[in-house]
């Protein structure tokens, strides 16, 4: 038996047969590959649904040569097709579409979508459970029910369905119950008649209101570091936007790396929950270098230090050192911890020494300082003692010994403060100084700055920008060229040297008791890091209203947000002059 079919296989004829079948089987694959081979698909369907199906309906974006040969597979990828079809309908509100695949040209089928009528929302209940519904608070229940995103009358969308419940969640959330939750949602869906019903039942939980601190992460600065920023009173009601601005303030603070506070929404502890400080401490010192450029003080080359855990204590010291070919500079000041939350106190102490426009400075200052910040507003009230000399060109020197008080409230109103573009930023100062030696005088002073970012399109920036200010004195000899104003250059009127419009001593320009200039820039960003600009400036700076004479300056000019730092290349036409002037500036640290 076994013999004989050996002797089977082994003959001609068995051979035969088996190269016939083999021969067979080679062309029934090569035709199967051939039928999937070069299919093309076409979609026939509404603008407002095309782009989903094209984006998301697996059979549409396969590869010709990958739609399997007649047979399970196939007849499994046409399901899978035909559902996905339906499933994406759905979330954009047609829940009884027609779907046809119509493959009679084996070559070129053709995928035919009607999404039929779009469901509409046609009512919508929502009902309050816990704390928000118990009866006492229905004006809050009111006032919820009628900011739902999703009203009677709009499209059913399941992406829009969920942002209006997570909207909902998050006015819970954020202000008094943070423990809120949903006890139940539904839509429900009458395919036949285009309509759905939204049914949402929400539970408030109970009122938190904020209890300890608790931090961790505190090792080398002092215990009661994070404390000191703290806003937050225990039995104040829980809300989120305040425990950011505690977190936010943590996180600007250089003596950290690292702060996040939250708390537990634990119903439990609802009375009084827990606010949670987590802290990484910051590297206490650091070194830097910097170089750069600018037309309006020449080569920069400059070193600093900064140590921000003094002696133990969490106070930080700034120091540095700044040689520029006009200017150089050198200052040491002590900032210490906030106190009351939103105060930080500072001292510091300077030396100066400018060459600007044929007039040398020197003045050596020390003095105090209260900074407070509320979200976007900054004030200051600062006092200091100054010395300073005087060398006009070709006129005669002198030195002054002043005290100065000087307030100034600043509000930075713009969307990114290292690249604004929209919003304002509005800046006040008002002081004085008593002069405490002969020649020296008293004065007041008041300086008012205004710069204002609109965003036209999507690529233009257009920027608004002026000042003004005033020094009140019998005349300018004896007060501080500080309080004082020149005008010219970068950030003034382009197209005049840095600080050559004021008055006039003898060959140099020194500063004059009043300023007024404006300015008006377009910049068309090319691409997100670059653009081209276009501006126009005018101003002076003068002793007097009636020698008050406007200067102007127009051209245009490039920016670029390098890795390096901001640069601004202008090229100016001074009118009053008649002559061209580039500015330019460039900072590199490291």
């Amino acid at each position: 038996m076994t013999s004989c079919t050996t002797a089977c296989f082994l003959c001609p004829q068995s051979w035969r047969a088996r190269q016939w079948a083999l021969v067979f089987v080679l062309q029934f694959l090569c035709a199967a590959m051939a039928s999937a081979e070069g299919i093309k698909i076409d979609l026939d369907a509404p603008a407002e649904v095309q782009t989903l199906l094209q984006q998301h309906v697996h059979l549409l974006q396969m590869a010709s040569g990958d739609i399997p040969a007649p047979g399970p597979d196939r007849a499994a990828l046409l399901r899978r097709a035909q559902h996905e079809v339906a499933d994406l309908l759905a979330t954009e509100g047609y829940f009884s579409p027609m779907i046809r695949l119509n493959r009679a040209d084996t070559e070129n089928w053709h995928l035919s979508v009607e999404p039929g009528e779009r469901a509409m929302i046609a009512a919508v209940d929502i009902r309050f459970q816990g704390e928000l519904g118990d009866g006492n608070q229905e004006t809050q229940c009111e006032s919820l029910r009628r900011n739902w995103a999703m009203p009677t009358g709009v499209p059913f969308r399941q992406a829009d369905w969920e942002d209006a419940k997570q909207a909902l969640l998050d006015a819970l959330q954020r202000e008094r119950y943070a423990a809120a939750k949903f006890v139940s949602t539904k839509a429900d869906v009458d395919a036949g008649t285009a309509r759905v019903r939204l049914d949402i039942t929400i539970d408030s939980g109970p009122t938190f209101r904020f209890g300890a601190l608790e931090v961790s992460g505190l090792h080398e600065l002092p215990p009661d570091f994070v404390a000191r920023y703290n806003t937050l009173k225990e039995g104040d009601i829980y809300s989120r936007r305040d425990l950011l601005a505690f977190q936010e303030s943590l996180q600007t603070a250089p003596q950290l790396s690292v702060a996040v506070v939250s708390i537990d929404p634990d119903p439990q502890k609802a009375a009084a929950v827990p606010i949670r400080a987590t802290v990484t401490e910051a590297i206490p010192q650091r070194l830097g270098f910097g170089l750069g450029i600018s037309s309006n003080t020449g080569y920069r080359a400059e070193t600093s230090y900064r140590h921000v855990n003094l002696f133990g204590y969490g106070w930080e010291l700034a120091s540095g050192l700044r040689m520029e070919q006009r200017r150089q500079y050198a200052y040491a000041d002590l900032f210490l911890p906030p106190g009351q939350a939103r105060h930080r106190d500072s001292a510091g102490m300077s030396l100066e020494r400018s060459d600007l426009e044929g007039l040398r400075i020197y003045t050596a200052a020390a003095g105090l300082a209260r900074n407070t910040r509320h979200d976007d507003i900054e004030t200051q009230v600062a006092t200091r003692v100054q010395r300073e000399e005087i060398h006009p060109e070709n006129a005669e020197a002198n030195s002054y010994n002043t005290l100065t008080l000087n307030w100034s409230w600043i509000q930075r109103a713009v969307d990114n403060v290292l690249n604004p573009r929209k919003g304002h930023v509005i800046e006040v100062q008002l002081g004085g100084g008593l002069g405490l030696s002969a020649q020296a005088q008293h004065f007041t002073r008041a300086y008012s700055r205004y710069q204002h970012y609109f965003t036209l399109g999507e690529r233009n920036v257009f920027t608004l920008r002026g000042e003004a200010g005033a020094t009140l004195a019998k005349t300018r000899d004896g007060v501080p060229q500080d309080f004082l104003f020149r005008a010219g250059g970068t950030q003034s009127v382009r197209g005049y040297a840095y600080r050559s419009l004021g008055a006039t001593e003898g060959s140099a320009t020194v500063g004059g008791r009043y300023i007024a200039t404006a300015s008006a820039e377009l910049v068309r960003w090319i691409e997100a890091n670059a653009g081209m600009a276009v501006f126009v400036d005018s101003g002076d700076a003068a002793d007097s209203r009636t020698s008050f004479r406007a200067h102007t300056g127009y051209g245009f000019g490039a920016r670029w947000l390098s890795p390096a730092g901001p640069l601004a290349i202008d090229l100016a036409w001074a009118r009053n002059e008649k002559r061209p002037r580039l500015h330019f500036g460039v900072e590199v640290a490291f």
